[in-house]
């Protein structure tokens, strides 16, 4: 058989694709016979042909890979000594690479103890005198390793050992890559006892990459990855030799004889340095070097007759890899990393000397401003204002007086051919009127004359999309002060939304999205009239269009309307919740993946037996079969569909809540659905589940409160067997840090952001007003875990801790009155102790609030219980608490239950205190002093 498998082999390396088709039906029939390992295994150590050795390799790793339980225990030992032969004598690399990767699969199944001859062959060949062998050695281990690094856990020592040799053989630079890869592959794996051996490589690692570079520029760049896998494995090893590896980074990336993509590599290792270690790099005073050499990649001209990506007229994403986008993401990097006035005090030489040059690039630089009389730096200056604005929110808003003229300047100006300009123009105007509010007020009529110019008479599709995104950022800063121009925005908005065509589905998208906005900030009167014409519109849609980005916008408008028309939205509740729940519960768009971006299907999938094992064959660019049963990296979902799925949960809780009563025939069935996401393999969308529940929760309390019916005091959500234990347990690991998206190694703010929402919707479920079964049945899982909590050596979880044990108190009352001493025992404990004081001074003086407004409520309901109750300590800090509620004093954004409780809180303080409060209300500004009599003297 071997001949005719030799002769079928060689037809597949032929230019002829006839041959090739029938070669390959002949090799299939031929894989399906047992013989096929000892056949393939003559072939691999007999044939004379390079390439039909290579192929007998692949096969055998795709028998072994899809059919190792089919194959007899001695075809496999004989495989096992047969491959170790060939690698022994085989002289082609491209042969050598699919043998090393046929071992890597049977380690595998036979793990490294159980086949003693491979460690003796690699225990041989990596500490041979001939570098050939050395090489071949270390190929092997690379793939072995690399394929299964923790087995090899035992041999870690002997390996890192080992590598201490081979990183100071410079004269074998294929011998030092393969060394780097097996190092990165065990980095992950390796614990305290490797740590001294680990940390004294990486000088060694830093002049065995410099002859790398040398000698491979592609490899070097495969082989700087083992930086990114030591500082996010264990940077504790690299901090003593941070001020090399910075150095190290540095020379490479201002060579500009290198590839860009080495340079990347190294501009994002700093990058990820002063992320991780950023007092490290101050102490060491690299600061300077590191900007010595960003700011000439930063300001480098493009090549004659080219652009920077982000200038050209097709780029909208900003996002090209080029080593100018990551000495961006070094300085951006930099000012979230480093304190501000240890960065300026450096940056601005740099940026001084920009700023002053004749050279556009230098001035695009820094971006000096939106008037610069070069499109180039403009550009800039509109993405960097957008990054600003995005991520310096609310202090950027400050400058509006400044800035909003020019930014308006630049959309009134620009050539609207220009797209990627104008997108950028967008971004930065969106972003900058995140926290404007009311300071917009002088700016909307220009501003909505531009919008309302776009929607009617702009040609270009993106550029009415992009018109239509801002009109609903005017309309969050604006409220009900765009009740002017609603009208026109309606009737625009209207053509866009019924308009089917494919063409038009972004725009028709985006202008849902946009509707929902209006119906929240209009107000209910002016938005009232079009409620049923909207559900009708939204129920419409997701009929004849078949789209997740289209449903969960419909989805949002759901909610928006439940929210200003609930009666309107209740008669429709059977197909809006039908539709949701469809989305809740289709698996379209999740599907398993393959880590190999290339995928060519070799054999059928008719060829895989039903041992259970996954995964097609695929071939890499060198013909080498790839994939193998760790290359399913799980379930990935498309984004649509993560977005339709976490908006249908959070749509679902806000119209459980609205609707109230409305809503009870189909609770269960929600409640029910989504629950079974608590487990989803995203966790957006298992937040937003948990965040449904508790909305269900509050719904049912809502329906209770109406009519306080035993019946409904119940509620049939929370009695299925096991969903509130669920529920606790969730929470309490959540407290723990437990959950795999707490990963200490994730990224901080991701944590805090989670956090709060997690501590939302405990308040959700334990904190409901007249809840108090259910805060009752919690209390006994979660109280332990919040004590714990209020111990913890970590101010956010103690913070966390104390406001949830508050919470819980209020909502169970007397179920848990008898804990009460240890609670206040452990308050006053803390209160003695605590470093991170977070008690009534400093609330105060954070006053007032300059984002998260909602909390005022929180705040002043809290300042007027302790009034009632203690109202020295309220007096003693008069002054700031009256010159907050001074600024809060008629705000739009600050809704009527907060402005009502503020005012009881001031006419108390007037009535009974009115010497102090009068000098309080003295130390005022004039327009604020008399704001605030006019309050507290109407009746």
């Amino acid at each position: 058989m071997s001949e005719e498998l030799e002769r079928i082999l060689a037809r597949l390396t032929e230019p002829d694709n006839a041959v090739i088709q029938q070669a390959t039906a002949e090799l299939k029939q031929a894989f399906k016979d047992p013989a096929i390992i000892p056949a393939l295994c003559a072939v691999m150590t007999g044939s004379q042909n390079p390439q039909v050795r290579q192929s007998a390799a692949v096969m055998l790793r795709m028998r072994v890979r899809k059919h190792w339980k089919k194959i007899s225990p001695d075809h496999r030992e004989s495989l096992k000594a047969v491959v170790l032969q060939a690698l022994q004598q085989e002289t082609e690399h491209t042969v050598r690479h699919s043998l090393s990767q046929l071992s890597a699969v049977l380690v595998k199944h036979e793990t490294p103890d159980r086949w003693p001859a491979l460690l003796a062959l690699l225990n041989q060949s990596t500490k041979s005198n001939n570098p050939q062998d050395r090489q071949v050695g270390l190929l092997l281990l690379s793939k072995v390793v690399g394929s299964n690094p923790e087995p090899f856990k035992p041999h870690y020592k002997q390996l890192l050992q080992l590598f201490g040799t081979v990183l100071q053989d410079l004269n074998n630079p294929t011998a030092l890559y393969y060394c780097i890869l097996t190092l990165t592959a065990i980095t992950a794996y390796t614990g305290t006892e490797e740590m001294n051996l680990m940390r004294s490589l990486i000088p060694k690692l830093l002049v065995a990459l410099k002859h790398l570079i040398q000698a491979d520029q592609d490899q070097a760049s495969e082989a700087m990855e083992v930086f990114d896998e030591l500082m996010e494995s264990e940077v504790s090893i690299v901090v003593p030799h941070i001020a090399e590896i910075v150095r190290f980074c540095l020379e490479i990336s201002a060579d500009v004889s290198l590839s860009d993509s080495i340079r990347v590599k190294a501009l994002s290792c700093i990058a990820v340095l002063i992320r991780l270690k950023s007092k490290t790099v101050l102490k060491h005073k690299l600061l300077q070097p590191i900007l010595q050499v960003v700011f000439p990649i930063l300001s480098a001209a493009p090549p004659p007759g080219e652009e920077d990506p982000e200038d050209e007229e097709n780029d909208t994403e900003g996002d090209s890899e080029n080593p100018k986008h990551f000495a961006v993401q070094v300085i951006d990097t930099m000012a979230l990393h480093m304190p501000p006035e240890k960065l300026f005090n450096q940056l601005m030489p740099f940026t001084q000397a920009c700023l002053s040059s004749e050279n556009p690039y230098e001035r695009k630089g820094v971006c000096r401003s939106l008037s610069d009389n070069n499109q180039v730096v403009r550009s800039a200056a509109l993405f960097a204002l957008g990054q600003f604005s995005e991520h310096l929110q609310p202090d950027v808003s400050k400058f509006h007086a400044e800035l909003m003229p020019l930014l308006h300047g630049y959309l009134s100006a620009v050539n609207q051919t220009k797209i990627g300009h104008m997108t950028k123009a967008f971004y930065a105007l969106e972003n900058f009127l995140e926290n404007l509010g009311q300071e917009i007020e002088p700016y909307l009529p220009t501003l909505m004359e531009t919008m309302l110019s776009a929607l009617n008479n702009a040609e270009n599709l993106k550029l009415k999309e992009l018109a239509v995104s801002a009109i609903g950022a005017i309309a969050n800063a604006a409220k009900e002060m765009l009740v002017p121009y609603f009208p026109p925005i309606i009737e625009s908005l209207k053509g866009f939304l019924t308009d089917t065509r494919e063409e038009m589905r972004a725009l028709q998208t985006q202008a849902l999205d946009t509707l929902s906005v209006l119906a929240r900030t209009v107000g209910k009167e002016v938005f009232s009239p079009l409620a049923a014409e909207c559900v009708q519109l939204g129920l419409n849609l997701t009929d004849a269009v078949d789209d997740p980005d289209l449903r969960r916008c419909t989805y949002s408008l759901f909610s928006a309307v439940s929210e200003v028309s609930p009666d309107c939205l209740a008669a429709h509740l059977t197909p809006i919740t039908t539709v949701m729940l469809l989305s809740l519960r289709s698996t379209e768009g999740v599907t398993a993946h393959l880590d190999e971006d290339k995928q060519f299907v070799l054999l059928d999938d008719d060829d895989a037996d039903d041992e259970g094992e996954e995964g097609d064959a695929v071939l890499d660019e060198e013909g080498e079969t790839e994939v193998d049963d760790r290359d399913v990296a799980g379930f990935s979902v498309e984004n649509a569909y993560i977005d339709e799925k976490e908006d249908a949960c959070d749509a679902l809780g806000e119209i459980a809540f609205n609707t109230g009563v409305a809503f009870q025939p189909f609770l269960e069935s929600s409640f029910q659905q989504v629950y079974e996401l608590r487990d989803f393999p995203h966790e957006d969308v298992r937040r937003a589940a948990f965040g449904a529940m508790g909305q269900f929760c509050r719904a049912q309390h809502k329906v209770w409160k109406e009519n306080p019916t035993e019946a409904n005091h119940q509620g049939e959500a929370l009695k299925a067997p096991g969903i509130l234990a669920e529920i606790s347990n969730t929470i309490k690991d959540v407290l723990k840090k437990k959950t795999v998206c707490q990963d200490v190694g994730g990224d901080e703010a991701d944590d805090d952001e989670q956090q709060a929402e997690f501590d939302a919707m405990l308040q959700e479920f334990a904190g409901v007003a007249g809840g108090r079964v259910v805060a009752g049945r919690l209390s006994n899982r979660l109280l332990p875990v919040l004590v714990a909590g209020v111990k913890d050596s970590d101010a956010e979880v103690r913070n966390n801790s104390v406001f949830a044990l508050g919470v819980l108190a209020q909502a169970a009352g007397p179920i848990i009155a008898s804990d009460y001493p240890m609670m206040l025992s452990l308050f006053s404990n803390l209160l003695s102790k605590e470093s991170d004081l977070r008690v009534f001074p400093a609330l105060v003086a954070r006053l007032p609030l300059k984002e998260d407004m909602e909390e005022n409520k929180t705040i002043y309901s809290c300042l007027t219980f302790l009034y009632s109750h203690k109202p020295v300590l309220v007096v003693n800090h008069l002054k700031p608490i009256i010159a907050a509620a001074a600024h809060l004093l008629g705000m739009k954004d600050v809704d009527n239950e907060t402005q009502n409780t503020l005012l009881m809180l001031l006419r108390g303080l007037a009535q009974q205190h009115a010497q102090e409060f009068e000098s309080a209300v003295m130390s005022l500004p004039d327009e604020q002093r008399n704001k605030m009599t006019m309050a507290v003297t109407q009746s």
